[in-house]
């Protein structure tokens, strides 16, 4: 009897025991498991600010690397700018350096022109609305270039004509055509340097005959080219 109390009483005991035991173990987890969420809220809450930080980084690097890149861009258009510039102005340069010769050359021509005397000449006569040499034309130009001899102070003087058939504006450009033709010929066949030459068109200007008939007509159509030469007057001085 007293063996059954003394194992109901242990019983009790060790119910009252087992109670406080997970009592305590609640008392204990609960605040840990608070710790641990309140630890990952922090971490998620750091994770979220760095993914912030990192996209608004990433925003700030791409905006720089575009306005970098404007820079860049601007700066190429400026560099294309600048060159356009200086090619364009040595291009000025070369052409003014090129007139500026020309001008001197044609100063000393006008500054010694009493000098300068024909030497020999000739005409180069074309068919009707035409500016193409004929082979009596190069026979002709030929004839006119071996007058030249070994000259050294010389130009050729080479004049384009028409008749006075058709408007004034074709007439100045087939004269025109028809000077260029001949001055062709001198350069390429005869080796006349083209510095040496001057050319022009007249037009239906200075006929040599002012009649009305085919025959007149026939004569304006024409190419003059006379040969101007200062070396007698030089030897001679």
């Amino acid at each position: 009897m007293r063996q059954s109390v003394f194992i109901s009483v242990l019983g009790v005991a060790a119910l009252f025991a087992g109670c406080a035991t997970k009592g305590y173990v609640r008392q204990t987890e609960v605040p840990i498991e608070q710790k641990v969420d309140a630890a990952n809220d922090t971490n998620a809450k750091q994770d979220a600010t760095i993914a912030q930080n990192k996209q608004a980084d990433d925003a700030a690097i791409a905006k720089t690397n575009t306005a970098v890149s404007a820079v860049d861009e601007k700066v190429t258009a400026v560099d294309r700018k600048a060159g356009d510039a200086m090619n364009k102005a040595n291009e000025a340069d070369q052409k003014a350096d090129k007139d500026s010769q020309e001008i001197a050359a044609l100063r000393t021509v006008i500054a010694n022109i009493d000098d300068y005397k024909v030497v020999g000449m000739g005409t180069v006569l074309f068919g009707l609305n035409r500016a193409v040499l004929t082979k009596d034309d190069k026979d002709q130009l030929d004839m006119v270039a071996g007058g030249m001899g070994s000259a050294k102070r010389y130009f050729v003087a080479v004049e384009g004509y028409t008749d006075s058939t058709g408007p004034k504006d074709y007439n100045m450009q087939l004269s025109k055509r028809r000077a260029d033709a001949v001055v062709e010929y001198l350069v390429t066949q005869k080796n006349v340097p083209f510095y040496q030459i001057r050319v022009i068109g007249l037009g239906d200007n200075n006929p040599v005959d002012p009649g009305k008939n085919r025959e007149a007509r026939a004569k304006n159509r024409r190419v003059e080219v006379k040969i101007f030469s200062a070396d007698a007057a030089v030897a001679s001085r």
